[in-house]
């Protein structure tokens, strides 16, 4: 008898979770890094979030709030670890609550995961859009940057993301490697450029020790207040780490690739970005500018470089994020190709529909309408000038993926010995790791559905509808209705995962699929 591939093994583990092979395993394990990766993207985050702790903390909320909430993400990423090389599906953590707790754990998990899905794509892909307006405007004489310009950009490059997963399906795994390639030398330049570019650099004092309070909320309300807000920044940046998870049926060897390149695209994130966030700060001599701009990271490389080598630095940063953004609708669509595979969206059987290319192409396009019209409110200039709309989507994606990786990790922690682990497993350690990870996703979830500026605070004298901080509004409803649906329709028939195949094939069987 000849010893089973790893493709055979892969398809028998799939199998014993209940589903056939229907996507294309064609992924490595570096692909399933490089997805991860690409969607957490230093060259996204770091510079469309920048402004967020920048006017909510100023550098110690960047130099120190960095490193210490990453700390904190990088526990709730090797939880997730020892579940996905227990449970390697494209459904991911929806699935991972459904089996360990009751459909309705299932139910919510899959519904927080999807929209904060849907959220990230729409704030990647709108923070590119901000990104290459400017860079075209540096090129293009004339080119008018204004809100409706950057809207249209963004719609232009969900359009151009969605036709790259439906038509590019067997180059997206190789695009994931290039794109790892461009971040990894991308950032390498625009640190060297922020440290040989400029005339002078600020101090170390100022680095990691100067506060900012640009809020308009009060000084004493900084440190319980202000300076968390501006942790958006970490906890934006270094998320979609699930995708290795949503990627897990395409990946060869899943059980062990999926959970390393898991935790391994978070590490070395939190490294490089690091690395390039202090590039900024000590970049930042022109303070001034900085807060005149809002925080906008693109004042330092204006007011720092010479003309052409702040050029270069858009330029990368946009080409980054572009890859980031198609990485996050690859995501996107398998997660709700899984969730509608198992009768969880109306319109399931659309949904869950692939191609002759194994490609879930009414997923991609579902997800990507949605994105669009869930940033329609950035249409509307805030009071302020701030992009209060942006950040209110970022909040409604941290809010609605840390919850949902928040619901599986607790269910592990209480399901305790019984927990059948994978080949990747945290041992006795996941007590303490899994109690840290729930407690400080519900303490981030807490802070992001505040208001981020003092015209948002209701009932007070100077509040505007424009300034307000929608994430709690657009979870709300979510959580309302996805609630009312259970209660009145899902409960009867939503039983969790649906099986797609009965028979588990054994060595001596050809592979599933």
């Amino acid at each position: 008898m000849t010893k089973p591939s790893p493709q055979d093994e892969d398809a028998r583990r799939l199998a014993e979770l209940g589903y056939k092979q229907e996507l294309s395993r064609t992924w490595s394990g570096f692909s399933n890094f490089a997805i991860s990766f690409s969607i957490i993207s230093i060259l996204a985050g770091c510079f469309t979030t920048f402004g967020q702790a920048w006017n909510n903390g100023g550098p110690i909320a960047i130099s120190w709030g960095w490193p210490l909430i990453s700390i904190f993400i990088l526990i709730i990423g090797l939880c997730m670890s020892e579940l996905v090389s227990a449970y390697p599906t494209a459904g991911g953590i929806y699935w991972w609550a459904a089996k360990m707790g009751r459909p309705i754990h299932g139910w919510f998990t899959g519904w927080f995961n999807l929209i904060g899905l849907i959220a990230v794509t729409a704030s990647v892909d709108y923070g590119c859009a901000t990104f290459m307006n400017i860079t075209i405007n540096r090129f293009v004489s004339g080119f008018e940057i204004s809100l409706l310009n950057t809207f249209l950009l963004f719609a232009v490059i969900l359009v151009l993301h969605a036709l790259i997963n439906i038509f590019s399906h067997r180059l997206i795994s190789v695009l994931q490697n290039v794109s790892v390639y461009w971040h990894v030398f991308g950032a390498a330049v625009v640190v060297l450029i922020l440290i040989f570019g400029p005339d002078s650099h600020q101090s170390l004092s100022f680095v990691f020790t100067e506060t900012i309070n640009n809020s308009g909320f009060s000084d004493s309300s900084y440190w319980f207040y202000v300076l968390p807000l501006g942790f958006l920044l970490t906890q934006y940046t270094i998320t979609g780490f699930d995708a290795c998870a949503h990627v897990s049926e395409e990946t060869q060897g899943a059980s062990t690739a999926a959970a390393r390149g898991l935790w391994q695209s978070i590490f070395y994130s939190a490294i490089g970005g690091w690395i390039l966030l202090l590039a900024f700060l000590f970049a930042a001599t022109d303070v001034e500018a900085v807060n005149e701009a809002g925080g906008f990271v693109g004042a330092i490389f204006e007011s720092a470089l010479p003309g052409n080598l702040a050029t270069a630095i858009f330029a990368i940063s946009t080409i980054g994020q572009f890859f980031c953004g198609m990485s996050c609708v690859t995501s996107m669509s398998r997660m709700t190709y899984a969730f509608a595979r198992d009768g969880a969206i109306p319109g399931w059987r659309l949904w869950s529909k692939v191609d002759r290319n194994r490609t879930p192409v009414n997923a991609i396009i579902f997800g990507c309408v949605l994105a669009l019209i869930l940033t329609l409110p950035a249409l509307y200039e805030a009071p302020n000038g701030l992009p209060l709309a942006f950040y209110a989507v970022v909040s409604v994606a941290v809010i609605g993926l840390y919850i949902a990786f928040a619901i599986p990790i607790w269910l592990r922690l209480r399901m305790g010995d019984s927990f059948v682990p994978g080949p990747w497993t945290l041992g006795s350690k996941y007590k303490v790791m899994c109690w840290i990870a729930v407690i400080e996703i519900v303490v981030v979830s807490i802070y992001f559905i505040m208001p981020l500026v003092p015209e948002a605070v209701p009932f007070s004298e100077d509040f505007t509808w424009t300034a307000v901080n929608y994430a709690p509004i657009v979870v709300g409803v979510m959580v309302i209705g996805v609630g009312l649906w259970w209660a009145l329709s899902a409960r009867h028939w939503f039983t969790g995962p649906r099986r797609t195949i009965d028979d588990i094939p054994t060595d001596e069987t050809e592979p599933v699929g």
